[in-house]
């Protein structure tokens, strides 16, 4: 069985990690001048890198080899969603205070620590105010605002960001040559563009279409994935510009039954007039493109 892609070349080193460049900078430097932590926060959207991050970070703190996606005893990984309850934050406080067996550090993982619940979340504070020094924990979540902030206020917080359409479509262009996925530069865009900033799901979405064809274009990225041609989004806003109410369902009934969906049909038409504002070249009323 063939690995995922995301899987494949999920960063193991801080030199892989495409993007984030302040959070990587800061973490080098507090490695290299020992100055460690004994929380940090990594906060922001799915797919952006905080899980493989953490686990980056984590082995270089231990300075242990990151070669797979094995877990060395002394690092371990919660996903608060399963192990949300004060029972398994209970059992962790007390497996924390063990002394680590092979490394100078004992890391704990806690992934998508917003799930806790609020009992848990107290039991956790407890281990926070006052942890073994051995010990260090990385907490990362997507939604940040439901943490307490006696928990935030113990922490070393880092924002995560999304990565942008060329840093996506670098690093999809660079997989699809050791890939050997025959793939068009505009594909690739387009694959980049929809994945919204997440890597992961730029991968995810690689991952799929390769199975296109032997060649894959932009067209094809576009029928795949529901997103509408230029010419489309060019025909639709032609017909807000006059008001014709029956050119504009028209418009909307070919591009459903082209499997286009209406958020990427509402984003591709805000993008696109998003750039005329920026040119001068918007033939809608300012109206009008506020009420869209």
């Amino acid at each position: 069985m063939s690995q995922a892609l995301y899987r494949k070349y999920r960063s193991r080193s801080f030199d892989e990690i495409v993007g984030q460049k302040g959070v990587v900078t800061a973490l080098t430097n507090a490695l290299d001048s020992n100055k460690l932590s004994h929380a940090y926060l990594f906060t922001g959207p799915r797919g952006v890198g905080k899980t493989s991050i953490a686990r980056i970070f984590a082995f270089s703190i231990n300075a242990v080899p990151y070669t797979d996606d094995t877990l060395p005893v002394d690092i371990i990984e919660v996903d608060a969603a399963s192990n949300r309850g004060i029972d398994e934050v209970r059992d962790l406080r007390e497996k924390v205070r063990i002394a680590p067996v092979v490394g100078p550090y004992k890391i704990y993982i806690i992934d998508e620590v917003h799930m806790l619940t609020t009992h848990a979340f107290n039991a956790l504070l407890k281990t926070l105010e006052e942890p073994p020094a051995h010990a260090i924990f990385i907490l990362a979540t997507t939604e940040s605002h439901k943490l307490p902030e006696t928990i935030t206020s113990r922490t070393q917080r880092y924002n995560f960001t999304l990565a942008t359409i060329d840093e996506t479509a670098a690093h999809l262009t660079k997989v699809s040559q050791l890939e050997s996925i025959d793939i068009d530069a505009e594909a690739i865009r387009l694959i980049a563009a929809s994945s919204s900033g997440s890597m992961r799901d730029a991968l995810s979405l690689l991952d799929h279409a390769k199975h296109l064809g032997t060649h894959i274009t932009a067209e094809d990225i576009r029928l795949y994935i529901g997103v509408p041609s230029q010419e489309t989004v060019n025909m639709l806003l032609s017909a807000l510009t006059k008001g014709d109410s029956a050119q504009i369902m028209s418009e909307l009934d070919t591009a459903d039954a082209c499997g286009v969906t209406a958020i990427a049909l509402a984003h591709a038409t805000i993008t696109e007039l998003t750039t005329q504002l920026q040119n001068g070249t918007c033939a809608l009323p300012l109206a009008t493109v506020t009420k869209l």
